[in-house]
């Protein structure tokens, strides 16, 4: 019973717009005039887009190795673009001194960004009939989906609309997968990790900033954190689009999740399992 939830049918193609449009929408209350937010792509293009809405200046700081069509789409919304070489880390390094002076719009840190996407747990339990799924496996990098699930699970649980969490899996690519191996710590750590080349850009972070929250997340929805090859994500891929559904890499690490977790007979044959899309296929190009 496995359930795609489509959270890239959104106006920039990714599930980013939830949180970016309450981000952005608070911003502007406060008056905000100009925002700088970095990103390895689909956050970067949410929050161009919002603030355009707005009527804001953006700033984009993105990995020079971002995806051309992310780039250009960036461009398209008139934010200024800052393309930073090395590594992921080097991009949010290199935002810092800006958002020293400007309102960083950050989706890692930034709370509004969060109450934003906890609105997917909301749609999933309406789309399965007021009903919470038994597991959900998502991409996690920085980890925006998989907490704002938590999130908005925990209200419905909260508010005695389910009687319990879903067991949620973390997906990430093996060439980057801190959080795996600090899950598998005998004490709370993120272990330095050196960053290998992987498909799946969106989740390629060596140090997640929220890595504390995201595994008090996992371990409160008894749930797991895992890895997969490169094969695997490019075998996902392809076999979705051959389906008739051109997905992210980054979106296909949770189907490349499913299918091994199945061979090992971790899913009860009558459970319900969702695993969200999180962005458009377009956008890796």
């Amino acid at each position: 019973r496995l359930h795609l939830k489509l959270d890239f049918l959104f106006p920039t193609g990714s599930f980013k717009d939830r949180g970016a449009a309450v981000m952005l929408t608070q911003a502007r209350y406060l008056g905000v005039s100009k925002v700088v937010e970095d990103s390895s792509g689909n956050a970067g293009a949410a929050v161009a887009a919002y603030a355009a809405a707005a009527g804001m200046a953006a700033t984009i700081y993105v990995p020079a190795s971002a995806p051309a069509a992310k780039i250009a789409q960036i461009r398209a919304y008139g934010a200024q673009l800052v393309q930073v070489p090395g590594p992921r880390a080097a991009t949010t390094a290199a935002v810092q001194a800006e958002a020293a002076h400007t309102y960083y719009a950050s989706h890692v840190w930034n709370p509004y960004f969060f109450e934003g996407v906890q609105t997917v747990a909301f749609e999933i339990w309406e789309q399965l009939g007021q009903a919470a799924p038994d597991w959900i496996i998502t991409p996690v990098g920085h980890g925006a989906m998989l907490l704002g699930l938590f999130l908005g699970f925990r209200h419905l649980l909260r508010a005695g609309l389910i009687r319990t969490l879903p067991r949620i899996v973390g997906v990430q690519a093996a060439a980057v997968a801190p959080l795996v191996a600090a899950l598998a710590q005998p004490a709370p750590a993120l272990p330095p990790i050196v960053a290998g080349d992987t498909l799946a850009d969106g989740i390629a972070i060596t140090h997640p900033l929220r890595w504390r929250q995201i595994l008090a997340a996992v371990r409160a929805a008894q749930g797991q954190l895992v890895a997969v090859s490169e094969e695997e994500i490019s075998q996902a891929t392809l076999h979705w689009a051959r389906r008739g559904l051109l997905m992210e890499p980054t979106s296909a690490t949770a189907l490349a999740a499913y299918d091994s977790l199945s061979r090992s007979g971790l899913f009860e044959r009558t459970a319900t399992v969702v695993a969200p899309v999180t962005g458009a296929g377009v956008k890796s190009a």
